[in-house]
């Protein structure tokens, strides 16, 4: 699980401007390797100022010669959480299901129970996008049911964009590098690949203005 506190509303640009970020790759030992491992997590204002996107990237370090065949689990839901009053606890959440060549896109909306366990939004709150083939560059709309209008959505493979130097990190943490990282770096991800999820929707939906807090979990239907 990946937790940030962003804020919505005009006050808000400065620090949503950039990206907030939470990242682990393949740490995690009940699912480091699976489907449901989660590598990055981004929260950040989008290009119009009255949305906010959401990116959750799973399995990480995908080689080039597995990106063609890697594929979503269609057990494995993606689900953002969104609190709203600062009680730590989700007051809409965002599901994202893969299904054959769609994902499926629930929300935001008020979830049915909150916590480790999750049951499926009602269909009314659900938007698909197709799942973007490999080496295709297209940020797709959503098709949208009448309730979830203004969310947007992508789905698909994607160069792992965290920035991590995993050699100089070990070295650091060993106590053999006294100087530090490096400027720069190596990039220890680069040329490897994770599954992504975009979802973009406007802030009125999830309350407008103030302090959220947002995380996001993987969850293996049962």
């Amino acid at each position: 699980m990946k937790t940030r506190k962003i804020l919505l509303g005009l006050a808000a640009i400065a620090l949503v401007s950039g990206a907030i970020i939470a990242a682990d790759h393949i740490d995690a030992p009940e699912v480091k390797g699976g489907t449901s491992d989660i590598t990055d997590f981004y929260a950040f204002q989008g290009e119009n100022t009255d949305n906010l996107v959401f990116v959750a990237n799973v399995q990480g370090l995908i080689t080039p010669e597995n990106s063609s065949s890697a594929k979503f689990d269609p057990n494995v839901m993606i689900e953002f959480n969104i609190d709203t009053n600062d009680d730590k606890i989700e007051d809409y959440v965002i599901q994202a299901i893969p299904s054959g060549t769609n994902m499926s896109i629930y929300g935001p909306a008020v979830p049915n129970e909150t916590g480790s366990m999750s049951t499926i939004l009602d269909d009314m709150y659900m938007s698909s996008v197709k799942i973007t083939p490999y080496k295709n560059d297209a940020f797709t709309t959503t098709t949208n049911a009448s309730a979830v209008t203004g969310v947007k959505a992508f789905a698909g493979l994607r160069d792992d964009p965290f920035f991590m130097d995993f050699a100089q990190y070990t070295a650091i943490v060993g106590g053999t590098a006294p100087g530090g990282f490096n400027n720069p770096g190596a990039d220890t991800f680069a040329g490897t690949n994770v599954l992504s999820v975009v979802v973009e929707v406007p802030k009125s939906m999830i309350g407008g203005t103030g302090t959220i807090n947002t995380w996001v979990t993987t969850k293996r239907k049962q």
